[in-house]
């Protein structure tokens, strides 16, 4: 059965997965009630998990040290309550080589080494290079698909991750290249990096040492 998490956790956590974003984005990421979600963001303020910033025309929040700290006991606790870290553990391996790719995949695209140049950047010159690269982050999506079903069955927040990936290489189909990998819009790589960031995050993994 489909854990459901909590509001207060929801909103604590995507916080983290986001980085920094504004009220309407932290309540829209899990789809909660944009009121319920200034309540629980002010309150999270109020206990130091939380700080406002604004930057140029950008304004939002992100999390402070105990914040992380406390969003790392809520998932904790939840995952121990669901009694299935081995089952999301095994899901997390199964992800790594899928991670792997999409790393190489997002590299490729970005840097088309020259015999003289292994950093020479890709000027997208190179339909081949770049069909190559897109025909398999085509294959990457595919094979996200059965991996998203089996972590969305354990907790609900797991899940529509490959709907967003799958949203995104339409969008480069379309011809809209930004979207393979540009950090303001919700990208191939921009979601890929929050997967990562929510499984390393629920099993209490350092980032840097993967299992």
């Amino acid at each position: 059965m489909t854990r459901d998490s909590s509001p207060d956790l929801l909103v604590l956590h995507a916080v983290r997965i986001l980085g920094f974003a504004d009220t309407p984005v932290i309540a829209y990421r899990f789809r909660l009630d944009p009121a319920e979600t200034e309540e629980i963001l002010l309150d999270a303020q109020a206990y130091g998990w939380i700080q406002r910033a604004a930057f140029a025309d950008l304004h939002g929040w992100s999390l402070t040290e105990s914040g992380r700290i406390r969003n790392e006991q809520q998932l904790h606790e939840e995952l121990a309550a669901i009694g299935k870290a081995d089952r999301i553990r095994g899901l997390y391996r199964d992800f790594l080589p899928l991670n792997a790719r999409l790393q190489r995949a997002c590299t490729d695209w970005q840097l088309r080494p020259t015999p003289d140049n292994a950093l020479y950047q890709n000027d997208h010159s190179d339909t081949a290079w770049d069909t190559r690269i897109l025909d398999e982050l085509a294959a990457i999506g595919s094979a996200l698909h059965p991996l998203a079903d089996r972590m969305g069955a354990i907790l609900a927040r797991l899940s529509g991750y490959e709907k967003r990936f799958d949203a995104a290489l339409r969008r480069v189909g379309g011809g809209d290249h930004g979207w393979v990998d540009r950090t303001d819009v919700d990208s191939c790589h921009r979601v890929w990096f929050e997967l990562h960031e929510d499984l390393v995050a629920t099993l209490g993994i350092d980032r840097r040492t993967e299992i």
